[in-house]
C-alpha cells in the first residue's frame, strides 16, 4: 500500500534554502525591504515562515543573504561607528576600499551595482545601500540631518564605484588605496561633520 501524498508546504530540504533566496530576491526587488514580509517570502517559496527564520534568522539577515554580500556591513561598520564622528570619513573610506579592492568581495557587489538597470534593481540597491550600510552609520554617529549627510556620502562612494570598478576610468582605476583614501576621506568627513549649505 502506497503512502498518501503529503499535503501542505514542503519540509526543509537541500533546495529549500535556495528556493527561499530566489523568492526573497524577487520580492525585495519588486516591493523593497519595507514592502516585503517574511511570511510573503515563505509563501512564494512554498515553505512555512518558521523555515525562513530557521535558515536566515531575521528579515535583515534574509535581506543581506538575498544581496549575496560576502561581508556583513553591520559587523564591518562597527569600527567606523565606534570611533565617533571625528575621523569617521577616513575610517569609512578605508573600509570601503578594503572591501572593494578584494576580488572575492567586489564581484558580488559589482553584480548588485550592475543590477540597478534590471527591474527592481534600483530598489534593492537603495534598500541595501541606504538601509543596511549608510543609514545605520548616520544614526549611530548621531549626525544632524543624517539622511541628507549620508546621501552626500553615498554620492561620492557610488560615483567612485562606477568610475573605478565598473568603467575602470583612469587614473582612478589604477590609483592606490592610499591615494583614494587621501583624496576622498576629507570630502566624506566634510559631509559627515562640516557645515551644510
Amino acid at each position: 500500500m502506497s503512502a498518501a501524498p503529503r499535503r501542505g508546504r514542503r519540509p526543509g530540504a537541500p533546495d529549500t534554502r535556495a528556493a527561499i533566496l530566489v523568492a526573497a530576491r524577487e520580492l525585495f526587488a519588486a516591493h523593497g525591504f519595507a514592502g516585503t514580509s517574511v511570511r510573503a517570502v515563505a509563501t512564494a517559496a512554498g515553505v512555512d515562515a518558521a523555515l525562513v527564520h530557521h535558515y536566515f534568522g531575521t528579515k535583515d539577515d534574509l535581506f543581506l543573504a538575498a544581496l549575496e554580500l560576502r561581508v556583513d556591513p553591520r559587523v564591518a561598520l562597527l569600527p567606523v561607528i565606534e570611533g565617533g564622528v571625528d575621523g569617521a570619513g577616513e575610517r569609512l573610506m578605508r573600509l570601503f576600499v578594503s572591501v572593494w579592492d578584494v576580488e572575492e568581495t567586489r564581484l558580488p557587489l559589482l553584480a548588485l551595482v550592475r543590477g540597478v538597470l534590471d527591474p527592481g534593481g534600483q530598489q534593492l540597491v537603495r534598500d541595501g545601500f541606504f538601509r543596511m550600510v549608510l543609514g545605520p552609520v548616520g544614526s549611530a554617529l548621531e549626525l544632524d540631518q543624517p539622511e541628507r549627510r549620508m546621501q552626500l556620502v553615498a554620492s561620492q562612494l557610488i560615483g567612485l564605484v562606477v568610475l573605478r570598478y565598473v568603467l575602470a576610468v583612469e587614473p582612478l582605476a589604477s590609483a592606490s588605496s592610499e591615494e583614494l583614501i587621501a583624496t576622498y576621506a576629507p570630502t566624506l568627513q566634510r559631509y559627515l561633520s562640516g557645515p551644510l549649505p
